[in-house]
């Protein structure tokens, strides 16, 4: 039997408190549309939303999410979550995990993709547009101007028609906008530093870095359990529901990883903190002089990460300081995953 690091020992009993047990929870209990946090005011089909609504209150197609001044949650295929800003207005077109569609009627909101397979469809709607969310990444959307912005992946955008029509999509790729307001132009680059001071994107990101949280939690519990399967789990308090996926551990655009309870077993390194995309896809952790590209693990002191595990990846180094240095041959499982099912049933909040 493989005994558990010291190290993940401390940082399962540091967390352990954060979130609720795992075990004896119904797997996979969430489903497009669940509403997994809500902050403010917010109301469904003219109902108001609380806190009581985490992950027992799910959108149905037709339905209509609203905001006045607050903020929401909306789950959608496992491993992406919509969030939707201030005095927005946003319709379930579809729930089907093969076909999952939303309409923003007003606002803003924003998607986090973090695992998409080629067997989903994920679109958003406009008035006069529709949008197709084809790789991991961040994506915002404003219908008060009809404009996508694609801070990281690709999307595909079909001014006024859908994708099932024969008009060749406008392709969207990171770092670049289109607006769909007028006669469509050609993508534009728009400032990601000024984009990230948004109230949005910075709220996105806070909710990111506490399903991180609850996230490594539950992975370290069910590490080495064998009923584990992929999907949504229930974190309680005030996490709601995270991802766990079958395999691998994925960094999102924010620099927060999602493990699954396999990646752990099979001794794989948990980063404390916040990660940034390095080049060739490294590893950088601000204020710890290194880069880390896997499974290597990191001689105190030196700021070196020695080679290790299985896989491998070019040097990088981070930005200033630290003087350390990140060897090939340390990672595996940094992106991608074959698919363990990773579906969701119709219900309510699993077991708390």
């Amino acid at each position: 039997m493989m005994r558990m690091p010291r190290f993940k020992a401390l940082l399962v009993l540091t967390l352990a408190a954060l979130c609720a047990p795992a075990f004896g929870q119904s797997t996979n209990a969430a489903s497009p549309g669940t509403v997994n946090y809500v902050e403010g005011q917010a109301s469904l089909e003219g109902q108001t939303l609380s806190s009581g609504s985490v992950g027992t209150t799910g959108m149905q197609p037709g339905e209509v999410i609203a905001t006045a001044n607050g903020k929401v949650e909306i789950l959608l295929t496992p491993g992406i979550f919509l969030r939707l800003g201030e005095n927005s207005t946003l319709e379930m077109v579809s729930t089907d995990l093969t076909h999952t569609e939303v309409k923003l009627e007003r606002g803003r909101a924003n998607v986090e993709v973090n695992q998409i397979y080629k067997q989903n469809t994920i679109l958003v709607d406009f008035q006069n547009g529709q949008t197709q969310l084809l790789k991991n990444g961040l994506y915002a959307f404003d219908a008060n101007d009809s404009t996508v912005r694609v801070f990281d992946g690709k999307a595909a955008v079909y001014p006024g028609h859908d994708f099932q029509s024969n008009i060749k999509p406008i392709e969207v790729k990171g770092g670049r906008q289109l607006a769909l307001n007028g006669e469509p132009n050609k993508p534009q680059r728009f400032d990601k530093d000024q984009a990230k001071t948004t109230d949005l994107y910075k709220w996105s990101s806070l909710r990111s870095a506490y399903l991180g949280d609850a996230n490594i939690n539950l992975a370290s519990q069910y590490a080495g359990y064998g009923s584990f399967s992929p999907g949504w789990y229930w974190a309680g308090g005030p996490f709601g529901y995270t991802w766990l996926p079958g395999n691998g551990l994925y960094w999102n655009t924010f620099g927060y990883g999602f493990y699954s309870p396999y990646y752990l077993y099979g001794g794989g390194f948990v980063y404390p903190g916040r990660g940034f995309y390095g080049p060739g896809r490294g590893y950088v952790y601000p204020g710890r002089g290194y880069v880390s590209p896997g499974r290597g693990y990191v001689r105190p002191g030196s700021g070196y990460v020695r080679p290790g595990g299985h896989g491998s990846g070019p040097i990088a180094r981070p930005p200033g300081g630290g003087g350390g240095h990140a060897y090939p041959g340390g990672g595996r499982g940094m992106g991608g995953g074959a698919p363990h099912g990773g579906g969701a049933s119709r219900g309510g909040g699993g077991h708390r």
